[in-house]
């Protein structure tokens, strides 16, 4: 089977709003605390489907990394964001358990590939260094691409825009590699979650927290239909609650 492709967005609109987020970011993470059934509801909205689907169809299946993700971080902005985005993705080794990260040092080594821009430059290395089209479509203010097949995501590649502020900033940071590891669809109603494009989070919510500690717990497997894992998912939260506090 051929990899299928999707592409995601940030929620951030504007650099305005951006700015005006800047106060925000402190409080942003702390969150009421979900129902079980909330949070289920969360991992059922954003681990199966997709926010952009060009061919017409949902791939409503367990989509995830097998094995150690390997980052190779590229800063091409002005703004040296570079040790402050690897220390997030190194960060994840201790908030998600079944998730390995690791940093590279090359590109051919990799296989997530996070770009950090400044705006002049997001829409060039869209085209030409995530799709390799002139004709591609640029959504967003920041995003990220995956790979993959029933077997897992082979490949993410995320671009993130550093000169517009920390909140953008720290949105697209968090949002786009998080998505990039399997939580591929967005949902309005989700308010506690950074996977909605009308919340303001900019830091690693603990909704999102349980959803990523679900996807990667080895009981849920890739490929996984929407179906087959419902009567997982019960006791896959209570133990990630465990972990999460």
């Amino acid at each position: 089977m051929f990899p299928i492709l999707f592409r995601f967005k940030s929620g951030l609109v504007s650099r305005a709003a951006g700015l005006a987020l800047a106060g925000l970011a402190a409080m942003a993470a702390p969150v009421l605390a979900a129902s079980d059934a909330g949070v289920i509801r969360g991992f059922n909205l954003t681990v199966f489907g997709a926010e952009y689907s060009p061919f017409g169809y949902q791939s409503d299946y367990v989509r995830k990394f097998e094995g150690t993700v390997r980052f190779y971080v590229e800063d091409q902005s002005h703004r040296n964001k570079k040790r402050e985005v690897q220390g997030f993705i190194l960060s994840l080794n201790h908030l998600i358990r079944g998730l390995r990260t690791q940093i590279v040092s090359s590109p051919g080594q990799a296989n997530f590939h996070v770009y950090i821009v400044d705006r002049v430059d997001y829409v060039k290395t869209v085209k030409q260094k995530v799709y390799g089209s002139s004709t591609a479509s640029t959504p967003g203010k920041c995003l990220v691409r995956s790979k993959f097949t029933t077997r897992g995501i082979n490949r993410s590649d995320a671009v993130i825009v550093a000169d517009e502020g920390e909140a953008l900033f720290d949105r697209c940071k968090a949002e786009e590699i998080l998505q990039g590891l399997g939580p591929l669809n967005e949902h309005p109603s989700l308010m506690e979650s950074m996977f909605n494009d009308r919340t303001k989070h900019t830091r690693f919510t603990r909704f999102d927290r349980l959803i990523l500690n679900m996807l990667y717990d080895p009981r849920i497997k890739n490929g996984a239909s929407k179906q087959s894992v419902q009567k997982l998912l019960p006791v896959v939260l209570r133990d990630a609650k465990r972990h999460v506090r």
